[in-house]
């Protein structure tokens, strides 16, 4: 039978009167457990708390979707608490040495409530402890699956533009081959001061023009009258470059100075080095613009992170929320058009790290799963007195009245396991009320609006 003594160790019947720990006693079924003995089982009705007395226990079981396991020592209280709306216990605990607990019916927990006031005090506030540490659990699971997501949708936007700067490196060197051959050929060539001039010139103008031909018919065209010139002037087999001279919008009439002043082969050695050279500006050209959108990109996750900055300072809301598009943009590309209409004055918010951005994310992301993927995105910005108001619209389908008035509940949403951003409309209002301002949302079908409403810097200082 345990001892008043044992209980008195246990932190939550500490100082307790010496009756009502012989009341809990005698109302409490005491357990000697072998190592390997199973005393509550996941599933079954919650209908008892258990207090450790001796030996090392294990709880398994799965919250929030996860696999969670922990470890249970002498002193600590388990199962069900006064209060609890646990149905069934959530988990399976067995003992992993052998042991003793005492098992409390849950029955009895109106009795212990008026006998024991101070004790239920203090297994509210272990309920309360359970509650947090359960909501952080499910916050963290779902913020790494959003993380997932995201990383994932980033490293797709940062595959294209540097699969299409290696593809563009490695036809770089087949290029420069053909232009070191021409050049090669036209070097064995007795050729004139006026004629060298004249292919320099020739080479240095399609280089240089950046006019494309608007359409493919208009490029279609022009390809067929390049090869209609190079098999006037028997040259049959280069209907390649026809089509690469097309795409950069050379003119067939240009290239007839070279037949004109130059002899056949001297001319298509010259005609290769030329072609050569507007591809060369073109592959240059893509990996200019490959290079450029991954360090965009890179630079948007920093900013987004607020990476090697400080955790609190003044934010440009606009590029605030750019940011956010840029990072956001493999969901936006897929049929979302964006409309911006900007306050031309910077508006400075003094913000939290990456917070804004967080709740720009998750405002976005449920706006673009709203419309399937497809619609218009409006995002506004502008000044009402000290605030700065952002404005995020859609023209989905709208948000039922009958949820509307649960949106910004805790846990609350109507997405699979893993398909949110992880944060949730209430953490997205704790960090608007964390920056002294508001949220508030309107809808009809084809009109959702979140507004956001913040103080100035200025307004702070």
């Amino acid at each position: 039978m345990a001892e008043k003594s044992e209980l008195l160790n246990v932190p939550a019947f500490a100082d307790l009167p010496g009756d009502q720990i012989a009341w809990f006693i005698s109302q409490s079924e005491e357990l000697h457990l072998k190592a390997g003995d199973i005393y509550i089982r996941e599933g079954d009705p919650a209908d008892a708390m258990f207090v450790v007395l001796e030996g090392q226990l294990q709880g398994r079981g799965e919250i929030g979707g996860e696999t969670v396991v922990f470890s249970m020592k002498p002193g600590d209280v388990t199962g069900v608490l006064p209060f609890s709306r646990m149905k069934q216990f959530p988990i399976s605990a067995r003992a992993v040495t052998d042991g003793r607990v005492l098992r409390f019916p849950a029955s009895l927990f109106p009795n212990l409530v008026q006998k024991m006031p101070e004790l239920t005090q203090r297994l509210v506030g272990m309920m309360s402890d359970r509650i947090r540490e359960t909501t952080r659990l499910e916050q963290q699971r779902d913020r790494l699956a959003s993380l997932g997501k995201l990383s994932a949708g980033l490293a797709h936007e940062l595959n294209n533009p540097a699969s299409a700067a290696k593809r563009a490196t490695s036809q770089l060197r087949d290029v420069l081959k053909r232009i070191r051959d021409a050049s090669h050929e036209l070097g064995r060539r007795d050729l004139t001061p006026a004629q060298k001039a004249e292919i320099e010139k020739l080479e240095t103008s399609f280089v240089q023009g950046d006019e494309v031909p608007r359409d493919a018919l208009t490029i279609s065209d022009l390809e067929d009258q390049i090869d209609s010139l190079l098999r006037s002037h028997g040259q049959t087999d280069l209907w390649q470059m026809a089509a690469d001279l097309a795409r950069k919008n050379v003119k067939p009439e240009a290239l007839e100075s070279l037949f004109a002043t130059l002899e056949p082969d001297t001319a298509r050695a010259a005609l290769v080095r030329i072609a050569a050279s507007v591809e060369i500006a073109t592959l240059l050209n893509e990996i200019e613009s490959g290079t450029s959108r991954i360090s965009d990109l890179v630079r948007a996750i920093k900013e987004y992170t607020y990476m090697d900055q400080s955790p609190v300072q003044n934010v440009d809301i606009v590029k605030s929320l750019e940011t956010t598009l840029t990072i956001l943009n493999h969901k936006l590309k897929q049929g979302v058009v964006v409309q911006r209409v900007y306050e031309p004055i910077p508006l400075l918010v003094n913000s939290f790290g990456s917070e804004l951005n967080q709740v720009w994310t998750n405002i976005i992301d449920n706006a673009i799963d709203a419309m399937g993927g497809k619609g218009e995105l409006r995002v506004r910005t502008y000044r009402e007195d000290s605030c700065v108001v952002v404005e995020i619209a859609d023209n989905g389908p709208g948000i039922s009245p009958e949820i509307k008035p649960h949106i910004f509940e805790p846990f609350f949403t109507t997405k699979a396991v893993g398909q949110g951003t992880g944060l949730g409309l209430d953490t997205v209002q704790r960090i608007v009320k964390k920056h002294r301002g508001n949220i508030q949302v309107t809808s009809k079908p084809g009109d959702t609006r979140f507004e956001v409403r913040l103080p100035l810097a200025e307004a702070l200082a």
